[in-house]
């Protein structure tokens, strides 16, 4: 596609920094951009980490998302706050509404509670040039809320974000477009700090001589095609700056995947106990994938041991010959996953992920298998009792075991007290 076809929209992202850390100073009177204060999920366990952030921790202390509790030095300036996920999530809607007075609701994208996407294309006429609106909507912000933002730009999704992730967020603001992918986007490296390619991804990218955005925009698409498949040539032209994605669409199609992660309450060691929280995940996973009406091909599961077993893991991916959004044939991959890599060692964190989707519609009823469409069935009215009454509403008889950890977390939001 040549340059002067691409579309040219006015696409930008917005990151409301080190939210969570920001609206709990705020509503502590003190200046987000100044204090140092972490938020942390629970100051009990030192094993804990930080939610989030403020600017001057990770300038002063090095402190940042991820951070362990005990890691963090003794000192009088810091500030350690207990998470308030209802005022978070409260805050993020207050947000929202503001962005709603500039633009229709469908030229907003929230992808995350912390990070919109908002399309200014058209708004001229209204608010006058889509850059200098921008920055009066940051300003906006700030009057308003009092929390700060960086906020990256573009003529489409990918290069909003791009433009946010590797220049706003040292800047503050950024807009980047298709004439500044070469000296901008191209020299980026490794590969792993372009939105949307992962580790795995970049180590098999290396392998065939890829190492920056630049040797990915001029490799030969057959060749990414051969190796990634359709995921191969919408790598190509992301490394080009070209996305033709609607706003809030997928921007990788083949990356699409329904997860979970949880880090548990405590290390579990019993195989029994570790199978009953992954059972937990897997009707999770089944339950968000049968709404959506999807099916994958791909279960994956990895395990992270406690740090009292000097840490390490594993992740390991099967895929199935028919898609699937059945709890239990999820659960069965993951069983075989487990058991073939599992060192007996204590767990404590999990995450699972079933990928490779595909239509609902496409998955056949097996001669061999006549309860499959009554799992199916059983399935989707679970699903309708909870999305009525409640998780807690119905559950398997494993999570009421002492093990099981689904009904407390019906009592949380993200993980942490809805206060």
């Amino acid at each position: 596609m040549k340059g002067h076809e691409l579309p040219e929209r006015s696409i930008f992202c917005i990151d409301m920094r080190g939210f969570y850390a920001s609206v709990s100073a705020v509503e502590l009177g003190l200046d987000p951009l100044e204090v140092c204060l972490a938020v942390v999920g629970n100051q009990e366990r030192k094993g804990s980490v930080v939610l989030a952030a403020s600017p001057m921790m990770k300038e002063r202390f090095g402190v940042r998302t991820g951070t362990r509790l005990f890691e963090i030095p003794n000192h009088p300036d810091i500030l350690l706050i207990e998470p308030k996920m209802k005022l978070y999530l409260e805050k993020s809607m207050a947000i929202t509404e503001l962005l709603g007075t500039y633009v229709p609701k469908e030229s907003i994208h929230i992808y995350s509670v912390d990070e919109s996407f908002i399309e200014l294309t058209g708004t001229e006429k209204l608010w006058g040039s889509p850059e200098l609106t921008m920055r009066r909507i940051q300003q906006k912000l700030l009057d308003s809320f009092k929390l700060p933002s960086s906020v990256g730009g573009g003529p489409n999704m990918l290069m909003a974000k791009l433009a946010l992730d590797l220049e706003a967020k040292e800047t503050g603001f950024a807009y980047w477009t298709y004439a500044d992918v070469a000296a901008k986007l191209w020299p980026v490296a490794p590969l792993r700090r372009m939105w949307g390619i992962g580790s795995q991804t970049e180590k098999t990218l290396n392998s065939m001589g890829i190492f920056c955005v630049g040797d990915l925009a001029s490799a030969d698409v057959s060749l990414l095609e051969e190796r990634f498949g359709i995921l191969g040539n919408q790598l190509h032209q992301h490394a080009n700056g070209i996305d033709l994605s609607d706003l809030g669409s997928p921007l990788i199609e083949g990356q699409v995947s329904y997860g979970k992660g949880q880090i548990l309450y405590q290390d579990y060691i019993e195989e029994k106990d570790i199978m009953t929280i992954i059972l937990e995940m897997c009707e999770d996973v089944a339950m968000r994938t049968r709404q959506a009406r999807r099916a994958g091909r791909t279960i994956h599961l990895g395990i992270t041991y406690s740090k009292t077993a000097f840490g390490g893991g594993f992740s390991r991916s099967r895929s199935i010959e028919e898609a699937t959004n059945d709890t239990l044939m999820i659960y069965q991959v993951c069983q075989a996953i487990f058991r073939e890599h599992f060192q007996h060692k204590p767990v404590r964190q999990i995450s699972l992920s079933i990928s490779n989707l595909e239509e609902e519609s496409s998955m056949q009823l097996s001669l061999f298998d006549e309860r499959k469409f009554e799992n199916r069935s059983l399935g989707t009215a679970m699903d309708n009792i909870r999305k009525k009454y409640g998780y807690s509403a119905i559950y398997r008889g494993i999570s009421g075991t002492q093990a099981g950890t689904a009904i407390a977390r019906t009592k949380l939001i993200g993980g942490h007290n809805k206060e």
